[in-house]
């Protein structure tokens, strides 16, 4: 008995991991859409959110995809346009 307690609590552990997990993503992309709008470069971006410049570029990508953006000079007057462009909260 003690062991399917143990095996649920483990599936549970592992879906709330990854809930947490996609959550810190979103809220990554989202700051950096903020810090695209104030002009910085992968590299910033990655800096200040405290993830590989791999990373940053990938939610980059991400971002003009979602926003139907060309470019980056786009994506940040999308976000001006839309209000998404405020200055990125500190962590």
């Amino acid at each position: 008995m003690t062991d399917a307690i143990t095996i649920q609590d483990d599936g549970r552990r592992a879906a709330l991991e990854a809930a947490e997990a996609k959550a810190l993503a979103m809220f990554d992309a989202i700051e950096a859409a903020g810090l695209i709008a104030a002009g910085r470069s992968n590299r910033e971006i990655a800096s200040v959110l405290f993830i590989a410049p791999k990373t940053a570029s990938v939610h980059v990508s991400n971002i003009l995809a979602k926003l139907g953006a060309a470019s980056r000079t786009e994506a940040a007057a999308i976000a001006h346009r839309e209000g998404l462009a405020a200055e990125p909260s500190a962590r």
